[in-house]
């Protein structure tokens, strides 16, 4: 081909759609993630293959690449080779007292948190649900979760301070909650409830996520008990593509539906109070 001659593009785009460039590209190369064209030993194409396969500027190019780490198609920073997503899924089992981090290790995948906040706090709304006067004194746990290199969830907990105050002392960047609170605290959860809704992010919860504005998440709120005493809430956002919840089922209905709302602490049993 003589010098200074583009060759002609294996991807035609439609250049009279409202449609920008990249955008297409972007959503091009999403079909193809998907079909597997990029799976096994076949590299992910750098950028100059690329703008000769779809024949835009290499500008064109940068942004589709942009918006797919965006939405958590493609890891790798620019100046690096892209490459597409580890599709690990993260399992949760329904109707246990699981912990999200032995369920990203359990896949094969390194677990670390990023600590957001570890403080003591009061707040009326949390107080109530688990069954404490308003003021009273609340251990407040904040986490951005890491499966790998990617973010996984940003997490809430809050336990009562009487029970829990020596968690101020623990490192939760490698290690799970119920296991600090088991060793410093001889506190075991018996049991508890949650539910779990789809949600839009927010712009500020996408940041945290890693996440654009294609991708869903799932909101789980959780109220753990220790001999059916309200003992944790816990509010966790889940990037939706890397993570599902399942389970089993008996002969007899298993679920119910019910509007969608805050979670009601579970009932305390009757006479019993709560460990000082």
């Amino acid at each position: 081909m003589p010098p200074g001659v583009s060759p002609q593009p294996t991807r035609p785009l439609d250049r009279t759609s409202p449609l920008p460039l990249w955008a297409q590209v972007r959503d091009d190369l999403v079909l193809r993630v998907e079909a597997g064209e990029f799976s096994g030993p076949r590299a992910f194409p750098g950028e100059m293959a690329l703008r000769d396969e779809y024949g835009v500027s290499r500008q064109t190019v940068r942004q589709a690449l942009s918006g797919l780490r965006t939405d958590g198609v493609l890891v790798g920073t620019r100046g690096r080779p892209p490459s597409v997503a580890d599709p690990a899924l993260i399992q949760q089992p329904l109707g246990a007292l699981y912990s999200l981090h032995a369920s990203v290790e359990a896949a094969g995948l390194a677990q670390r948190s990023e600590v957001l906040a570890l403080e003591i706090v009061t707040d009326p709304e949390v107080a109530l649900l688990l069954a404490l006067p308003p003021r009273a004194a609340l251990l407040h746990l904040e986490r951005r979760r890491m499966a790998g290199d990617e973010p996984l969830a940003h997490d809430h907990a809050w336990l009562p301070a009487a029970l829990t105050r020596p968690l101020l002392e623990a490192d939760f960047t490698h290690t799970a909650l119920y296991t600090e609170l088991a060793a410093r605290c001889g506190i075991h959860l018996t049991g508890g409830r949650e539910q779990v809704r789809a949600v839009i992010p927010t712009a500020t919860e996408r940041r945290l996520l890693g996440i654009g504005t294609r991708t869903a998440a799932l909101s789980i709120e959780r109220i753990g008990c220790l001999n059916g005493i309200p003992t944790e809430l816990r509010r966790t956002l889940v990037r939706g593509g890397r993570f599902a919840v399942g389970g089993g089922f008996p002969r007899t209905p298993g679920y119910r539906v019910a509007p969608t709302g805050a979670l009601p602490a579970p009932p305390t049993t009757p006479g019993r109070r709560r460990p000082r």
